[in-house]
């Protein structure tokens, strides 16, 4: 949804066999909900699905990275996508997706974890910087049916995929 500048590029080799069963088809099916957890954190799932359909030229409209979402996930845990990407190329199940994040991330501390995941959940569109509200004052009526139901930031993906 926000674009960042940073470039990126994979180089591990894929697991095109054990890859392909796991993936979702993200041109028909959106990935998971920004609030399913994955490795103990939300958005995590979401970044998963998105990763092993890129991997796979399944994605459709969806980005990798950049992605705004995905930004405050991989801010917060100190993962990095490349390296996070490359994981997931090797076929890994969605149990040892979850074990690399929780081995990899910077932030031990399970209280952390929790309440920033209850922020993320909790996280209105007044509480974001200009530039997305700016995006969004625009983004939802268009695409989120009804708008009404919006009321917060993951709101927006659960709106528009259906999912609320």
């Amino acid at each position: 949804m926000f674009a960042s500048t940073v470039p990126i590029n994979y180089n591990a080799p894929m697991n095109r066999d054990l890859l392909q069963p796991l993936a979702r088809d993200l041109r028909s099916t959106p990935p998971r909900s920004p609030r399913d957890t994955l490795g103990g954190f939300v958005i995590a799932a979401r970044m998963l699905d998105k990763a092993r359909a890129d991997l796979l030229g399944l994605q459709g409209e969806y980005n990798y990275y950049p992605c705004g979402l995905g930004a405050y996930f991989w801010k917060f845990t100190g993962l990095d996508p490349v390296k996070f990407k490359d994981f997931v190329a090797s076929g890994a199940s969605d149990a040892e997706v979850d074990a690399w994040i929780r081995e990899n991330t910077t932030v031990k501390d399970s209280k952390a974890v929790i309440k920033w995941n209850n922020h993320m959940i909790g996280l209105r569109l007044t509480d974001l910087d200009e530039g997305p509200q700016a995006y969004l004052a625009d983004y939802i009526p268009k695409y989120c049916k009804p708008p009404s139901k919006v009321k917060f930031f993951f709101d927006v993906y659960d709106v528009e995929e259906g999912v609320l």
